[in-house]
Order: C-alpha cells, then structure tokens, then sequence
C-alpha cells in the first residue's frame, strides 16, 4: 500500500481507548448513512390461499376452489394466549474454578444457611449436589445453586467415594398426589405427611460412610464440617479468605 493510499484517522486518541468523537460522531464523518443499503434475505414467496381443483360430476359444478392450508377442526371457547418466540438455548451452566469435586462449600441460603457442606459432583440441570454429611451436620443429600454458595480453599479427596447413577435431577423431583374425591381429603382432613423413603435414607449412609473415611483423614476436618459460618458486627467481608 503507497502512502496515499492509507486513509487518516478521523478521531484522535485523547487517551488510550478514549477517542476525542464518538462512534456515532465518526460514523456520521465517513458517511455511512449515504450509502446503499442491500439485504441478502431473499424475498418470500407468496403462496396463495385457494387453489382451484376439477370436481366430477356435472351438478357439482366440475371446478371447486380449496384452501391450500386446511383449517383446524377444534376452536377453544375462550381465547388462549400464544406463547411467545424464544430463541434461547438452554446450555450447560459453566461451573465454577474454585468449585471442584470434594470442595467445602459454605451455604448462603435455605433451611440449611452458614453450614458447611462437601460438594460432590454437577449434575446436568447446573445445580450442585451436596451433602453434610448428614452424620455431621444434618444436611442431607440436596442440589443449590453455585450462586447463593462459597467456595473454601478446604478440600477433601473424594476419590473413593462412589456416588450411585439413581442420584440425579429426578432423584430429587417430588411424588405427585393422586386425586381424590373424598369428602374429608377436600377440606383439608386426614393428609398425611410425606417422610423421607427407606431407599433414600439407605442411599444416604452409603454415601455418607465413604465420604466419613476420607474426612477422617484429614486433621479437624469433621469439626470444621460441624461448625457454622456467619457474619458478626465489625467484620470485614472484602478481607476475608476462605
């Protein structure tokens, strides 16, 4: 390129990228509104909406105009609003650097909020699965998300801990009722609170057992598990390291 070809910048750097015009003030200069505009959609193809057809028979009138599109047979009552158009892919949640396998996780909400817990894998919804243990600090198997959690520098090898296939997002969805018409279950009598299942109470110290030999381990680390976190008058958050 000769040196008459190379164009001047048309806004000049007060400072490293800070520019003395703004990006509309310099698109103006080069006009960019002047030029052609050019689509490379291609334009639709209008289909009409009766295409005429030869009947038999002469009473019929030999030619008949159809509806390309066939029209619904069924017409709600009321009028039902359209969802509307959604573009988004739901992807895999990106976990965490500070959040792997055998991590201490500090809880920062729910039943269960300022106890420490021992992250064990991500599951395919994006949430984290968990566990007290149970044995320790009564936090059973559960999913949080990675937003209401902090990442410890603690970790534990959680190598030889063996976490079942059953447990998943599934695992942790709740039984749905059956309906029923009885008089006393309408007004609310006679229900029944749902306990935790033998099989996943059972699922639960398995879990647990392994994960028990591998904190022992570790010098203090079941009293760390057992202790709570929380904030006290004068602490610094910002400072802190976990």
């Amino acid at each position: 390129m000769s040196p008459s070809d190379k164009k001047m910048a048309r806004s000049k750097h007060l400072a490293p990228h800070i520019g003395h015009l703004s990006r509309s003030q310099v698109a103006a200069k080069r006009g960019l509104h002047k030029g052609k505009k050019t689509s490379t959609v291609p334009p639709k193809t209008e289909t009409p909406a009766t295409v005429e057809k030869t009947v038999g028979g002469k009473a019929n009138g030999e030619k008949r105009l159809v509806p390309t599109t066939k029209a619904s047979k069924y017409y709600p009552a009321e009028d039902v609003r359209k969802p509307k158009l959604s573009r988004k892919t739901n992807g895999k949640t990106a976990l965490r650097a500070s959040i792997t396998p055998g991590t201490i996780l500090i809880l920062l909400a729910g039943r269960h909020s300022g106890k420490r817990v021992v992250f064990l894998k991500q599951l395919d919804s994006g949430l984290l699965l968990v566990t007290g243990p149970f044995k320790l600090n009564g936090v059973p198997l559960r999913r949080v998300s990675q937003a209401y959690v902090i990442a410890t520098s603690t970790r534990v090898d959680i190598a030889g801990v063996s976490i079942p296939e059953s447990i998943n997002d599934a695992y942790f969805a709740k039984a749905k009722a059956a309906k029923s018409t009885k008089e006393g279950e309408f007004f609310g009598e006679g229900k029944e609170s749902q306990g935790v299942s033998d099989e996943k109470k059972s699922e639960q110290k398995a879990v647990d057992a392994s994960l028990l030999t591998a904190i022992k381990k570790v010098d203090k680390l079941a009293q760390y598990l057992k202790t709570t976190w929380g904030l006290s008058k004068n602490d610094k958050f910002h400072k802190m390291k976990f």
